[in-house]
């Protein structure tokens, strides 16, 4: 029981990694290239990355809590703290601002597809920001596994 609290960390450290491997570099490549309408293969891609994003949240939120208590104020100087911060940083500007943005300019595009309007600059813009912001989030979530393995 004692141990409880890491086991529970290391499953929040792999959920949360592994979801972002498995959903970013394998389920949507294949998604987009098994499924003709990109118009849908990007909708469900979005659902998929929006979960995802809820589930960083609760696990990235865990995380910080544990290194707390087990540190205390010291916690916040700690490179894995500030590594699982820094993600949970981008997972929430992902989840509620870059998502959002890029759902409102799809909206706007309606009833053409976003890349065949006057918005489709700006969806690009974004959507190079969002896949740059998950890149690092992706390497910040190697490099937490690779700190943590064995510990």
């Amino acid at each position: 029981m004692k141990n409880l609290p890491r086991h529970i960390a290391a499953l929040a450290t792999t959920a949360w990694v592994g979801g972002l491997w498995i959903i970013g570099y394998l389920a949507v490549p294949i998604l987009f290239h098994a499924q003709p309408d990109r118009q849908l293969a990007g909708m469900l891609a979005g659902q998929m990355f929006v979960v995802l994003g809820y589930l960083g949240i609760v696990c990235g939120t865990y995380l910080l809590a544990w290194r707390f208590a087990l540190s205390g104020r010291t916690a916040m100087r700690e490179g894995l703290f500030l590594v699982v911060a820094a993600m949970l940083l981008l997972t929430l500007l992902s989840q509620f601002g870059i998502q959002p943005l890029m759902a409102e300019l799809k909206a706007q595009a309606l009833p053409l597809e976003v890349s065949q309007s006057a918005y489709a600059d700006q969806f690009r813009m974004w959507h190079g920001i969002s896949s740059i912001a998950y890149l690092l989030q992706s390497l910040l979530g190697a490099f937490l596994v690779i700190r943590t393995a064995g510990k």
